[in-house]
């Protein structure tokens, strides 16, 4: 009984094969290496790197608010409810993500809608107003 205690607990601070290596690359070029469980969020991966700014970051480019920072995974921006794990980070390994400031979020848009935005566009006439004589 002992051992699962000491396993849970164990678990709950969490060893360094359970947590995901977060490399933030800033558009300057500079990173930061910081670990995070699967379960962390954008918005507390955000909070946090804005209360443990990094030394050899510039204070003059420290940001006001932790609300402005955003991360960027596979080109697209991370809302602040998304998880490392819900995304399928592998733990235990190093994974890269870009760090911006940005006061707002683009809007998401769906794929098929995009698609279709393209092809109405680069349409030089619709079958409805087209004569054939």
């Amino acid at each position: 009984m002992a051992e699962n205690s000491s396993t849970t607990s164990a678990k709950s601070l969490g060893s360094s094969t359970e947590k995901i290596n977060l490399k933030l690359l800033r558009v300057n070029g500079q990173f930061k290496v910081f670990q995070f469980l699967p379960s962390t969020s954008a918005a507390v991966i955000a909070k946090h790197v804005f209360d443990n700014w990094p030394e050899e970051w510039t204070s003059e480019e420290q940001v006001k608010t932790h609300s402005v920072l955003r991360l960027i995974y596979q080109g697209r921006f991370l809302h602040g409810n998304a998880t490392l794990g819900a995304l399928r980070i592998p733990t235990g390994k190093t994974t890269v993500m870009h760090l911006v400031c940005r006061n707002t979020l683009p809007e998401p848009q769906s794929q098929g809608a995009e698609e279709r935005e393209k092809e109405e566009t680069s349409r030089c006439c619709r079958m409805e107003c087209c004569v054939i004589l």
